[in-house]
């Protein structure tokens, strides 16, 4: 397809709405993924930081109430 000014490239042949509107949707959903994936190794990033304080908690201190080998 062939554009003679900017305006005609905005209005894309009448589809402006669909192909604009299907573009704004498509980036501002690839940008939630970007921030739900960040947002989740955050999380997986902690929870594995308290466990591996939990562990090594649990080393010094065997007897602690939340030790696992504690009947």
């Amino acid at each position: 397809m062939r554009w003679t000014s900017w305006a005609e490239f905005w209005a894309m042949g009448g589809y402006a709405v669909y192909v604009w509107g299907s573009f704004a949707m498509t980036a501002f959903l690839m940008a939630v993924e970007v921030w739900q994936a960040r947002r989740q190794r955050a999380n997986t990033l902690t929870a594995l930081r308290r466990e591996r304080d939990l562990l090594a908690h649990d080393a010094e201190h065997p007897t602690a109430p939340h030790a696992k080998d504690v009947p």
